[in-house]
């Protein structure tokens, strides 16, 4: 069993040295150069990709150390499980979230953690860049826009699972239409089409997202004739009626102002009785360990939002006419939904 000094030491070191090794082999495209099913040798995965032998060896090492990868004898190298979701074709790849996070615009934030704390001021993107990220994501297409946008759509098929799960239970008998606002690429509207064949949905989302054709996962999964995308700006309109409204990974993103601006927009265009389904990493009770505490930071460094507990999210509802009525977990409880009506 490990001392305390040595727990803290694993925090100091090994998490920073993790996320950067990751973070390098996947901008490389190390991942898609190997398989499960057969082994290559440092030699030739860095003839192929361009790369130095020598180093690229050490750097595979270090992969294999984190049980991303198998090191057989003779510097041969294959994928495990884990390491085969940071390939480009994995379904829900993380091979352009482990470059988000372990990038240049996201590790520089972090440097104003205790500035932030000290004057009361959270948000170091405007700090580091002089404007918020999602406008310099607009302003880098090329760069952090790109990643950016492939990040949450590949993370977004992880999560759609576990709001599945939570809604394992929900009677969507009496469901017939459903728009998720904020929704991206539409991944998780795809996701509950499949799941229920009675139900047709809209995406909306800003112009530009919905202008990414090639993108949309409505055409990629056959899901067209039930699935329609809207393009408007969730803070001015919400143009379409529906039973069911949400709003996956959305709420996180903005204070406490600019939520209520967002659920009364909803609410204006919502019927009466009609559902939303906010589905966020809900921060737990003060003797647990959770993803979304740590996760709270970041947003911290990166916008104007935050992770919130179950009270945070009913208090937003009822700010915003409307109504709480449970709160719905997966088994993991890794994410969760808070489930409003209107009222």
């Amino acid at each position: 069993m490990k001392t305390a000094s040595e727990e803290v030491t694993d925090m100091i070191f090994l998490s920073k040295w993790s996320s950067q090794t990751l973070c390098a082999a996947a901008e490389l495209g190390v991942f898609d150069c190997l398989s499960r099913d057969a082994t290559r040798t440092a030699s030739d995965i860095a003839a192929e990709a361009g790369l130095d032998p020598t180093l690229l060896y050490r750097l595979l090492r270090a992969l294999a150390s984190l049980g991303l990868l198998n090191e057989m004898s003779g510097r041969h190298f294959n994928l495990t499980e884990r390491g085969a979701v940071l390939r480009t074709d994995a379904p829900g790849s993380l091979r352009y979230m482990a470059m988000l996070e372990g990038g240049p615009e996201h590790w520089a934030i972090w440097n104003y953690v205790p500035a932030m704390i000290r004057d009361g001021r959270q948000n170091a993107f405007t700090r580091e860049y002089g404007e918020m990220a999602f406008a310099h994501a607009r302003a880098h297409s090329d760069g952090y826009g790109a990643v950016f946008g492939r990040a949450r759509s590949g993370f977004s098929a992880i999560q759609s699972g576990w709001a599945l799960e939570a809604l394992r239970d929900f009677d969507f008998s009496s469901i017939a239409t459903w728009c998720d606002v904020g929704g991206g690429h539409g991944h998780l509207m795809c996701s509950i089409l499949a799941a229920y064949p009675h139900l047709s949905g809209t995406v909306l989302d800003l112009p530009e997202v919905i202008a990414e054709k090639d993108q949309l996962w409505a055409g990629r999964l056959g899901l067209e004739e039930r699935c329609r995308y809207a393009a408007a700006d969730m803070f001015e309109e919400v143009p379409t009626e529906a039973d069911v409204y949400s709003l996956k990974m959305i709420l996180h993103d903005w204070n406490e102002s600019e939520c209520t601006r967002i659920l009364k927009t909803i609410r204006r265009r919502a019927k009466p009785g009609g559902r939303i389904f906010i589905v966020e990493h809900i921060v737990p009770g003060p003797s647990e360990s959770h993803f979304s505490k740590l996760f709270d930071i970041h947003m911290m460094c990166w916008g104007s939002g935050q992770e919130r507990t179950e009270e945070e999210y009913i208090s937003l509802l009822e700010a915003s006419d409307w109504g709480f009525i449970a709160c719905h977990y997966p088994p993991h409880a890794k994410m969760g939904i808070v489930e409003g009506v209107a009222v």
